[in-house]
Protein backbone atom coordinates (compact mmCIF):
# COMPACT_ATOMS: atom_id res chain seq x y z
CA UNK A 1 0.00 0.00 0.00
CA UNK A 2 3.03 2.41 0.85
CA UNK A 3 4.50 1.43 -2.77
CA UNK A 4 1.02 2.57 -4.05
CA UNK A 5 0.42 5.41 -2.43
CA UNK A 6 4.13 6.65 -3.03
CA UNK A 7 3.27 6.04 -7.27
CA UNK A 8 0.32 7.67 -7.12
CA UNK A 9 1.45 10.99 -5.00
CA UNK A 10 4.26 10.85 -7.40
CA UNK A 11 2.33 10.57 -11.03
CA UNK A 12 -0.16 13.38 -9.52
CA UNK A 13 2.19 15.53 -7.74
CA UNK A 14 5.55 16.00 -9.24
CA UNK A 15 5.84 19.03 -11.59
CA UNK A 16 4.18 17.73 -15.15
CA UNK A 17 7.45 18.24 -17.49
CA UNK A 18 9.61 16.90 -14.89
CA UNK A 19 7.31 13.99 -14.71
CA UNK A 20 6.56 13.44 -18.56
CA UNK A 21 10.54 13.82 -19.22
CA UNK A 22 10.76 11.00 -16.51
CA UNK A 23 8.84 8.67 -18.13
CA UNK A 24 9.39 9.29 -21.32
CA UNK A 25 13.46 9.07 -21.42
CA UNK A 26 12.96 4.92 -20.56
CA UNK A 27 10.61 4.09 -23.24
CA UNK A 28 12.45 6.54 -25.90
CA UNK A 29 15.43 4.55 -24.99
CA UNK A 30 13.20 1.02 -25.80
CA UNK A 31 11.34 2.35 -28.57
CA UNK A 32 15.12 3.60 -30.13
CA UNK A 33 17.01 0.47 -29.54
CA UNK A 34 13.48 -1.27 -31.30
CA UNK A 35 14.10 1.34 -34.01
CA UNK A 36 17.61 0.46 -34.10
CA UNK A 37 17.27 -3.99 -34.42
CA UNK A 38 15.06 -2.92 -37.15
CA UNK A 39 16.89 -1.30 -38.28
CA UNK A 40 19.96 -3.40 -38.08
CA UNK A 41 17.62 -6.21 -39.55
CA UNK A 42 17.49 -4.20 -42.70
CA UNK A 43 21.07 -3.77 -42.73
CA UNK A 44 22.22 -7.30 -42.90
CA UNK A 45 19.35 -8.95 -45.06
CA UNK A 46 20.60 -5.94 -47.33
CA UNK A 47 23.33 -7.38 -48.15
CA UNK A 48 22.11 -10.66 -49.17
CA UNK A 49 20.67 -8.38 -52.10
CA UNK A 50 17.65 -5.97 -53.43
CA UNK A 51 15.12 -9.03 -53.50
CA UNK A 52 16.02 -10.23 -49.65
CA UNK A 53 15.90 -6.20 -48.86
CA UNK A 54 11.91 -5.78 -50.28
CA UNK A 55 11.40 -9.47 -48.29
CA UNK A 56 12.00 -7.58 -44.89
CA UNK A 57 9.61 -5.14 -46.05
CA UNK A 58 6.81 -7.83 -46.95
CA UNK A 59 7.41 -9.05 -43.67
CA UNK A 60 7.34 -5.94 -41.68
CA UNK A 61 3.81 -5.46 -42.30
CA UNK A 62 3.14 -9.44 -40.65
CA UNK A 63 5.13 -7.86 -37.73
CA UNK A 64 3.07 -4.75 -37.85
CA UNK A 65 -0.58 -7.31 -37.47
CA UNK A 66 1.32 -9.12 -34.78
CA UNK A 67 1.96 -5.31 -32.83
CA UNK A 68 -1.83 -4.27 -33.60
CA UNK A 69 -2.93 -7.40 -31.63
CA UNK A 70 -0.20 -7.11 -28.89
CA UNK A 71 -0.93 -3.01 -29.21
CA UNK A 72 -4.94 -3.21 -29.06
CA UNK A 73 -4.55 -5.53 -25.57
CA UNK A 74 -1.52 -3.70 -24.72
CA UNK A 75 -2.87 -0.24 -24.98
CA UNK A 76 -6.38 -1.12 -23.94
CA UNK A 77 -5.69 -2.74 -20.59
CA UNK A 78 -2.80 0.25 -19.94
CA UNK A 79 -5.43 2.68 -20.36
CA UNK A 80 -7.73 0.94 -18.19
CA UNK A 81 -5.08 0.61 -15.41
CA UNK A 82 -3.63 3.74 -15.44
CA UNK A 83 -7.00 5.43 -14.79
CA UNK A 84 -8.23 3.01 -12.21
CA UNK A 85 -4.79 3.20 -10.36
CA UNK A 86 -5.34 6.99 -10.43
CA UNK A 87 -8.95 6.57 -9.05
CA UNK A 88 -6.97 4.28 -6.24
CA UNK A 89 -8.71 0.34 -7.70
CA UNK A 90 -5.61 -1.89 -7.45
CA UNK A 91 -7.60 -4.80 -7.22
CA UNK A 92 -9.40 -3.97 -10.57
CA UNK A 93 -6.31 -2.92 -11.95
CA UNK A 94 -4.84 -6.26 -11.33
CA UNK A 95 -7.59 -8.19 -12.67
CA UNK A 96 -7.65 -6.32 -15.99
CA UNK A 97 -4.15 -7.06 -16.07
CA UNK A 98 -4.78 -11.10 -15.48
CA UNK A 99 -6.95 -11.17 -18.35
CA UNK A 100 -5.21 -8.73 -20.56
CA UNK A 101 -2.20 -11.30 -20.72
CA UNK A 102 -4.50 -13.82 -21.37
CA UNK A 103 -6.31 -12.28 -24.17
CA UNK A 104 -2.29 -11.48 -25.70
CA UNK A 105 -1.82 -15.25 -25.48
CA UNK A 106 -4.66 -16.72 -26.92
CA UNK A 107 -4.56 -13.65 -29.98
CA UNK A 108 -0.98 -14.38 -30.78
CA UNK A 109 -1.56 -18.26 -30.68
CA UNK A 110 -4.44 -17.83 -33.22
CA UNK A 111 -2.50 -15.36 -35.49
CA UNK A 112 0.82 -17.98 -35.47
CA UNK A 113 -1.59 -20.88 -36.32
CA UNK A 114 -3.44 -19.29 -39.48
CA UNK A 115 -0.07 -17.60 -40.66
CA UNK A 116 1.80 -20.78 -40.66
CA UNK A 117 -0.87 -22.66 -42.45
CA UNK A 118 -1.57 -20.29 -45.39
CA UNK A 119 1.93 -18.30 -45.41
CA UNK A 120 2.60 -18.31 -49.33
CA UNK A 121 -0.65 -16.69 -49.71
CA UNK A 122 -0.08 -14.13 -46.83
CA UNK A 123 3.08 -13.14 -48.20
CA UNK A 124 1.57 -13.06 -51.53
CA UNK A 125 -1.29 -11.35 -50.15
CA UNK A 126 1.29 -8.92 -48.07
CA UNK A 127 2.85 -7.97 -51.41
CA UNK A 128 5.65 -10.68 -52.20
CA UNK A 129 6.69 -10.36 -55.69
CA UNK A 130 7.81 -14.23 -57.26
CA UNK A 131 11.76 -12.93 -56.78
CA UNK A 132 11.07 -11.95 -52.97
CA UNK A 133 8.48 -14.66 -51.80
CA UNK A 134 11.18 -17.41 -51.43
CA UNK A 135 12.62 -15.04 -48.79
CA UNK A 136 9.70 -13.30 -46.86
CA UNK A 137 8.46 -16.93 -46.94
CA UNK A 138 11.85 -18.40 -45.00
CA UNK A 139 12.15 -14.77 -42.52
CA UNK A 140 8.07 -15.41 -41.87
CA UNK A 141 8.14 -18.96 -40.62
CA UNK A 142 9.81 -18.12 -37.92
CA UNK A 143 8.34 -14.59 -36.89
CA UNK A 144 5.19 -16.42 -36.70
CA UNK A 145 6.33 -19.17 -34.26
CA UNK A 146 7.18 -16.39 -31.90
CA UNK A 147 4.08 -14.62 -32.64
CA UNK A 148 2.54 -15.42 -28.81
CA UNK A 149 5.35 -14.36 -26.80
CA UNK A 150 5.92 -11.14 -28.92
CA UNK A 151 1.94 -10.03 -28.38
CA UNK A 152 2.10 -10.97 -24.87
CA UNK A 153 5.82 -8.74 -24.80
CA UNK A 154 3.40 -5.60 -26.02
CA UNK A 155 0.72 -6.15 -23.10
CA UNK A 156 3.53 -6.31 -20.25
CA UNK A 157 5.52 -3.73 -21.46
CA UNK A 158 2.10 -1.24 -22.05
CA UNK A 159 1.54 -2.63 -17.99
CA UNK A 160 4.73 -1.32 -17.25
CA UNK A 161 4.42 1.99 -18.95
CA UNK A 162 0.67 2.55 -17.41
CA UNK A 163 1.72 2.21 -13.49
CA UNK A 164 4.91 4.68 -14.15
CA UNK A 165 7.69 1.64 -14.68
CA UNK A 166 8.93 2.91 -17.73
CA UNK A 167 12.30 1.68 -16.70
CA UNK A 168 11.32 -1.68 -16.15
CA UNK A 169 9.95 -2.15 -19.31
CA UNK A 170 12.95 -0.64 -20.75
CA UNK A 171 15.55 -3.04 -19.28
CA UNK A 172 13.39 -5.96 -21.08
CA UNK A 173 13.13 -3.98 -24.35
CA UNK A 174 16.14 -2.68 -24.94
CA UNK A 175 17.98 -6.14 -23.66
CA UNK A 176 16.36 -7.89 -26.36
CA UNK A 177 16.94 -5.00 -29.24
CA UNK A 178 20.61 -5.60 -28.31
CA UNK A 179 20.82 -8.98 -28.50
CA UNK A 180 19.17 -9.18 -31.99
CA UNK A 181 21.80 -6.92 -33.19
CA UNK A 182 24.63 -9.02 -32.16
CA UNK A 183 22.86 -12.00 -33.59
CA UNK A 184 21.81 -11.16 -36.42
CA UNK A 185 25.23 -11.09 -38.52
CA UNK A 186 26.01 -14.25 -36.43
CA UNK A 187 23.58 -16.46 -37.83
CA UNK A 188 22.85 -14.79 -41.45
CA UNK A 189 26.48 -14.78 -42.39
CA UNK A 190 28.58 -16.71 -39.46
CA UNK A 191 26.15 -19.72 -39.10
CA UNK A 192 25.29 -19.26 -43.36
CA UNK A 193 21.57 -19.11 -42.17
CA UNK A 194 20.79 -16.33 -45.09
CA UNK A 195 17.61 -14.42 -44.37
CA UNK A 196 16.23 -17.27 -41.82
CA UNK A 197 18.76 -16.18 -39.22
CA UNK A 198 17.54 -12.79 -39.33
CA UNK A 199 14.15 -14.01 -38.06
CA UNK A 200 15.55 -16.47 -35.40
CA UNK A 201 17.79 -13.99 -33.84
CA UNK A 202 14.39 -11.63 -33.64
CA UNK A 203 12.23 -14.88 -32.16
CA UNK A 204 15.05 -15.44 -29.83
CA UNK A 205 15.03 -11.74 -28.57
CA UNK A 206 11.67 -11.35 -28.34
CA UNK A 207 11.57 -14.10 -26.16
CA UNK A 208 14.26 -13.05 -24.16
CA UNK A 209 12.60 -9.39 -23.86
CA UNK A 210 9.61 -11.28 -22.51
CA UNK A 211 10.86 -13.32 -19.86
CA UNK A 212 12.21 -9.88 -18.36
CA UNK A 213 9.45 -7.97 -18.67
CA UNK A 214 7.41 -10.82 -16.98
CA UNK A 215 10.12 -11.78 -14.25
CA UNK A 216 9.49 -7.91 -13.25
CA UNK A 217 6.04 -9.32 -11.93
CA UNK A 218 7.04 -12.72 -10.96
CA UNK A 219 9.88 -10.99 -8.24
CA UNK A 220 6.79 -8.44 -6.94
CA UNK A 221 8.36 -5.44 -8.12
CA UNK A 222 5.35 -3.86 -9.43
CA UNK A 223 2.09 -2.39 -7.91
CA UNK A 224 -0.43 -4.66 -10.24
CA UNK A 225 0.16 -8.04 -9.88
CA UNK A 226 -0.17 -11.29 -12.34
CA UNK A 227 -1.96 -14.24 -10.91
CA UNK A 228 -3.93 -16.92 -12.60
CA UNK A 229 -7.04 -15.72 -9.89
CA UNK A 230 -7.34 -12.65 -11.13
CA UNK A 231 -8.44 -13.40 -14.77
CA UNK A 232 -12.29 -12.42 -15.46
CA UNK A 233 -14.49 -15.07 -16.16
CA UNK A 234 -17.28 -12.63 -17.44
CA UNK A 235 -16.70 -11.01 -21.32
CA UNK A 236 -17.27 -7.37 -19.77
CA UNK A 237 -14.08 -6.86 -18.91
CA UNK A 238 -12.47 -8.33 -22.16
CA UNK A 239 -14.96 -6.05 -24.27
CA UNK A 240 -13.73 -3.00 -21.75
CA UNK A 241 -10.22 -3.53 -23.10
CA UNK A 242 -11.05 -4.44 -26.42
CA UNK A 243 -12.96 -1.28 -26.45
CA UNK A 244 -10.34 0.89 -25.08
CA UNK A 245 -7.86 -0.94 -27.43
CA UNK A 246 -9.79 0.12 -30.12
CA UNK A 247 -7.91 2.85 -31.25
CA UNK A 248 -4.55 1.02 -31.12
CA UNK A 249 -6.15 -1.87 -33.34
CA UNK A 250 -7.03 0.81 -36.19
CA UNK A 251 -3.39 1.87 -35.94
CA UNK A 252 -1.65 -0.69 -35.96
CA UNK A 253 -3.73 -2.55 -38.46
CA UNK A 254 -3.93 0.23 -40.55
CA UNK A 255 -0.62 0.81 -40.32
CA UNK A 256 -0.38 -3.13 -41.66
CA UNK A 257 -2.93 -2.26 -44.63
CA UNK A 258 -1.19 0.55 -45.26
CA UNK A 259 2.21 -1.25 -45.66
CA UNK A 260 1.04 -3.99 -47.99
CA UNK A 261 -0.85 -1.32 -50.04
CA UNK A 262 2.17 0.55 -50.28
CA UNK A 263 4.59 -2.51 -51.07
CA UNK A 264 1.51 -3.42 -53.76
CA UNK A 265 1.23 -0.39 -55.58
CA UNK A 266 5.26 -0.21 -55.26
CA UNK A 267 5.83 -3.71 -56.89
CA UNK A 268 4.44 -2.32 -60.07
CA UNK A 269 7.69 -0.72 -60.65
CA UNK A 270 10.11 -3.66 -59.58
CA UNK A 271 11.66 -4.65 -56.41
CA UNK A 272 13.83 -1.85 -56.44
CA UNK A 273 10.98 0.56 -55.42
CA UNK A 274 9.81 -2.15 -53.04
CA UNK A 275 13.23 -2.14 -51.44
CA UNK A 276 13.21 1.58 -51.36
CA UNK A 277 9.98 2.28 -49.94
CA UNK A 278 11.17 -0.18 -47.03
CA UNK A 279 14.09 1.20 -46.28
CA UNK A 280 12.72 4.76 -46.09
CA UNK A 281 9.78 3.37 -43.61
CA UNK A 282 12.36 1.78 -41.39
CA UNK A 283 14.12 5.09 -41.03
CA UNK A 284 11.16 7.03 -40.40
CA UNK A 285 10.54 4.73 -37.83
CA UNK A 286 13.76 5.33 -36.33
CA UNK A 287 12.93 8.93 -36.13
CA UNK A 288 9.05 8.81 -35.38
CA UNK A 289 10.53 6.47 -32.25
CA UNK A 290 11.43 9.40 -29.95
CA UNK A 291 8.08 11.04 -30.75
CA UNK A 292 6.28 7.61 -29.76
CA UNK A 293 8.62 7.46 -26.88
CA UNK A 294 7.43 10.67 -25.20
CA UNK A 295 3.50 10.44 -26.06
CA UNK A 296 3.96 7.08 -24.45
CA UNK A 297 5.54 8.58 -21.23
CA UNK A 298 3.00 11.19 -21.78
CA UNK A 299 0.16 8.19 -21.45
CA UNK A 300 0.06 7.13 -17.85
CA UNK A 301 0.56 10.79 -16.66
CA UNK A 302 -2.95 11.91 -18.34
CA UNK A 303 -4.54 8.87 -17.86
CA UNK A 304 -3.73 8.86 -13.79
CA UNK A 305 -4.32 12.87 -13.59
CA UNK A 306 -7.49 12.43 -14.92
CA UNK A 307 -8.98 9.45 -13.02
CA UNK A 308 -7.57 11.94 -10.26
CA UNK A 309 -9.65 14.51 -11.27
CA UNK A 310 -6.69 16.88 -12.15
CA UNK A 311 -7.61 18.10 -15.51
CA UNK A 312 -5.02 21.12 -15.52
CA UNK A 313 -1.98 18.83 -15.00
CA UNK A 314 -3.68 16.96 -18.30
CA UNK A 315 -3.43 20.26 -20.23
CA UNK A 316 -0.09 21.33 -19.15
CA UNK A 317 1.18 17.58 -19.82
CA UNK A 318 -0.39 17.68 -23.70
CA UNK A 319 0.96 20.84 -24.34
CA UNK A 320 4.35 20.37 -23.07
CA UNK A 321 4.46 17.20 -24.93
CA UNK A 322 3.27 18.99 -27.93
CA UNK A 323 6.04 21.54 -27.73
CA UNK A 324 8.93 19.16 -27.29
CA UNK A 325 7.76 16.11 -29.98
CA UNK A 326 7.07 19.32 -32.31
CA UNK A 327 10.35 20.90 -32.04
CA UNK A 328 12.36 17.06 -31.81
CA UNK A 329 10.58 15.93 -35.35
CA UNK A 330 11.62 19.50 -36.76
CA UNK A 331 15.00 19.05 -36.56
CA UNK A 332 15.09 15.55 -37.24
CA UNK A 333 13.45 16.68 -40.62
CA UNK A 334 15.74 19.32 -41.54
CA UNK A 335 18.24 16.75 -40.63
CA UNK A 336 16.73 13.89 -42.76
CA UNK A 337 16.39 15.80 -45.75
CA UNK A 338 19.77 16.84 -45.86
CA UNK A 339 21.27 13.26 -45.02
CA UNK A 340 18.71 11.69 -47.31
CA UNK A 341 21.10 10.30 -50.62
CA UNK A 342 23.80 8.98 -47.59
CA UNK A 343 21.04 7.56 -45.25
CA UNK A 344 19.66 5.14 -48.26
CA UNK A 345 23.11 4.29 -49.78
CA UNK A 346 24.49 3.16 -46.45
CA UNK A 347 21.47 -0.15 -46.88
CA UNK A 348 22.46 -0.36 -50.57
CA UNK A 349 25.30 1.25 -52.16
CA UNK A 350 25.21 -0.55 -55.58
CA UNK A 351 21.52 -0.62 -57.16
CA UNK A 352 21.16 3.25 -58.08
CA UNK A 353 17.37 2.89 -58.88
CA UNK A 354 17.00 1.97 -55.20
CA UNK A 355 19.05 5.07 -53.88
CA UNK A 356 16.90 7.48 -56.56
CA UNK A 357 13.58 6.05 -55.47
CA UNK A 358 14.88 6.26 -51.61
CA UNK A 359 15.93 9.77 -51.57
CA UNK A 360 12.94 11.21 -53.24
CA UNK A 361 10.56 9.09 -50.72
CA UNK A 362 12.57 10.00 -48.10
CA UNK A 363 12.58 13.75 -48.45
CA UNK A 364 9.12 14.12 -49.20
CA UNK A 365 8.54 11.92 -45.46
CA UNK A 366 10.95 14.97 -43.74
CA UNK A 367 8.86 17.65 -45.23
CA UNK A 368 5.68 16.54 -43.24
CA UNK A 369 7.71 15.42 -39.93
CA UNK A 370 6.97 18.83 -38.37
CA UNK A 371 3.41 18.39 -38.46
CA UNK A 372 3.06 14.62 -37.41
CA UNK A 373 3.29 15.34 -33.99
CA UNK A 374 -0.39 16.54 -33.20
CA UNK A 375 -1.87 13.52 -34.54
CA UNK A 376 -0.14 11.80 -32.13
CA UNK A 377 -0.49 13.58 -29.40
CA UNK A 378 -4.59 14.24 -29.63
CA UNK A 379 -4.66 10.40 -30.25
CA UNK A 380 -3.18 9.24 -27.48
CA UNK A 381 -4.44 11.70 -25.18
CA UNK A 382 -8.36 10.63 -26.19
CA UNK A 383 -7.51 6.54 -25.94
CA UNK A 384 -5.53 7.48 -22.19
CA UNK A 385 -9.16 9.45 -20.60
CA UNK A 386 -11.12 6.92 -22.29
CA UNK A 387 -12.25 8.91 -25.09
CA UNK A 388 -12.17 5.66 -27.14
CA UNK A 389 -14.19 6.73 -30.31
CA UNK A 390 -12.47 9.73 -30.67
CA UNK A 391 -9.19 7.72 -30.72
CA UNK A 392 -10.47 5.53 -33.53
CA UNK A 393 -11.22 8.20 -35.52
CA UNK A 394 -8.16 9.80 -35.49
CA UNK A 395 -6.79 6.44 -35.54
CA UNK A 396 -8.74 5.97 -38.57
CA UNK A 397 -7.71 9.14 -40.24
CA UNK A 398 -3.78 9.23 -41.09
CA UNK A 399 -3.78 5.64 -42.07
CA UNK A 400 -7.32 5.02 -43.55
CA UNK A 401 -9.11 7.90 -44.63
CA UNK A 402 -6.09 9.44 -45.98
CA UNK A 403 -3.57 7.40 -47.08
CA UNK A 404 -5.37 4.55 -48.43
CA UNK A 405 -7.57 6.07 -51.02
CA UNK A 406 -4.30 8.36 -51.86
CA UNK A 407 -1.95 5.11 -52.35
CA UNK A 408 -5.14 3.86 -54.34
CA UNK A 409 -5.24 6.79 -56.79
CA UNK A 410 -2.16 8.97 -57.48
CA UNK A 411 -0.09 6.57 -58.75
CA UNK A 412 -2.26 6.33 -61.64
CA UNK A 413 -2.11 9.71 -62.20
CA UNK A 414 1.25 10.20 -61.29
CA UNK A 415 3.12 7.00 -61.44
CA UNK A 416 5.98 6.65 -59.09
CA UNK A 417 5.92 10.03 -57.67
CA UNK A 418 2.17 8.98 -55.94
CA UNK A 419 4.55 5.91 -53.92
CA UNK A 420 6.74 8.24 -52.65
CA UNK A 421 4.48 11.51 -51.75
CA UNK A 422 1.45 9.52 -50.34
CA UNK A 423 2.53 9.12 -47.19
CA UNK A 424 3.61 12.69 -46.48
CA UNK A 425 0.03 13.84 -48.12
CA UNK A 426 -1.95 12.27 -45.48
CA UNK A 427 0.39 13.47 -42.57
CA UNK A 428 -0.39 16.68 -43.81
CA UNK A 429 -4.48 16.41 -43.44
CA UNK A 430 -4.41 14.60 -40.66
CA UNK A 431 -2.86 17.19 -39.16
CA UNK A 432 -5.43 19.55 -40.76
CA UNK A 433 -8.46 17.27 -39.12
CA UNK A 434 -6.47 17.79 -35.69
CA UNK A 435 -7.05 21.24 -35.16
CA UNK A 436 -10.92 21.39 -34.48
CA UNK A 437 -11.28 18.46 -32.21
CA UNK A 438 -8.23 19.82 -30.39
CA UNK A 439 -9.54 23.10 -29.58
CA UNK A 440 -13.55 21.47 -29.28
CA UNK A 441 -11.33 19.32 -26.30
CA UNK A 442 -9.63 22.28 -24.39
CA UNK A 443 -13.06 24.19 -24.79
CA UNK A 444 -15.10 21.02 -22.93
CA UNK A 445 -12.58 20.35 -20.37
CA UNK A 446 -12.33 23.94 -19.41
CA UNK A 447 -16.31 23.42 -17.10
CA UNK A 448 -14.28 19.79 -15.89
CA UNK A 449 -11.23 22.03 -15.13
CA UNK A 450 -12.98 24.60 -12.78
CA UNK A 451 -14.82 21.65 -11.04
CA UNK A 452 -11.94 19.65 -10.17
Amino acid sequence: MKKENSQYLSMTQMPVGRLVVSLAVPTIISMLVTAVYNIGDTYFVSKLGTSASGAVGIVFSLMAIIQAVGFTIGMGSGAQISRLLGAQKPEEADRVAASGLLAAVSFGTLLAVFGLLFRDGLMRLLGATETILPYARDYAGYILYAAPVMASSFLLNNILRAEGKARFAMVGLTTGGILNLLLDPLFIFGFGMGIAGAAIATAISQCVSFCILLSWFLRGKTIVRLSPAGIAGSPGTYLRILKNGLPSFCRQALASIATIALNVSAAVYGDAAVAAMSIVGRLFMFVFAVNLGIGQGYMPVAGYNYGAGRFDRVRKAFFFTLKVTAVLMTISGIAGFAAAPFLIRLFIRNDADVVLIGVGALRAMCLAMPLVPLGVVCNMTFQSIGRSWAATVLSLARQGIFFLPLILTLPGFIGLKGVQITQPLADALTFLSCLPLTYAFFRGLEPETRTG
